[in-house]
């Protein structure tokens, strides 16, 4: 019975402890808008062009992404680099052993790491990355401190360092600054990070805006059907006193 109350107790504090944990981080708005689909396309394809050497997507095949208005034609030649036919999942050539040796933990599935991490924390930790000599990638993030994963993405944002600011005897990341720009501005580097939080967004669902707009039809019908059945059963009642 101690262990049931200790449990019940961890579960109910789990959301004011992890609520805790991130305060102290701020997170930025990410742009997600699933009808957008050019917005989609694009974030697909930095998707598979950045994030598909490592880190697979098992629960997405090819094929699905004609929901994003791409033809089979377009996803093999564009989209299909780590398989042969768009029916295949997104899978890596790299095996989870490599990928511990190389990086110290294999990297997760994204699937449905949207729905896991939140569209706000995939984009601003996307974003946050800056130079730590300290660290064995050469690494770190405002958001993920002493996060294993390479800036991956470093060639088109640049290098960011931070600005620390003293707060009693600890120091505290400020804000970071650009050092060494990147192949983009940060205005276009913020774009392609929000078309690609925009697509996990999509992947973790795909059928998410259909969901949601079936639920509008039935709550329509179900408010329509009220006003019948209300109407109805005052016929049947009105000679009943």
């Amino acid at each position: 019975m101690k262990r049931l109350k200790n449990f019940l107790f961890l579960l109910a504090a789990a959301p004011v402890m992890a609520f805790a944990a991130g305060a102290t981080v701020h997170l930025d708005k990410a742009p997600v808008n699933l009808a957008d689909q050019e917005s989609l396309q694009r974030g697909a394809r930095t998707f598979v062009n950045y994030c598909l050497n490592c880190h697979s997507a098992a629960s997405m095949r090819y094929s699905r992404l004609q929901d994003l208005g791409l033809t089979e034609d377009q996803i093999k030649e564009n989209l299909l680099f780590a398989a042969e036919k768009p029916g295949e999942p997104m899978k890596v050539a790299m095996t989870k052993t490599d990928a511990k040796a190389w990086f110290g933990v294999a990297p997760p599935d994204l699937s449905v790491i949207a729905r896991a991490r939140g569209a706000d924390w995939l984009y601003t930790y996307l974003r946050s990355f800056y130079r730590d000599d300290s660290t064995v990638t050469g690494w770190n993030n405002v958001v993920f401190n002493k996060v294993g994963m390479p800036h991956v993405l470093s060639s088109l944002q640049g290098e960011m360092v931070p600005v620390v600011k003293k707060e009693g005897e600890h120091e505290v990341i400020e804000r970071l600054e650009l050092a060494k720009p990147g192949s983009v501005s940060l205005a276009e580097y913020d774009a392609m990070v929000g078309d690609l939080v925009n697509y996990l967004v999509w992947m973790g669902e795909p059928a998410q805006l259909q969901r949601k707009q079936l639920g509008l039809i039935v709550l329509a019908f179900l408010a329509v059907f009220f006003v019948v059945a209300y109407y109805l059963k005052k016929e049947f009642w009105k000679d009943i006193h």
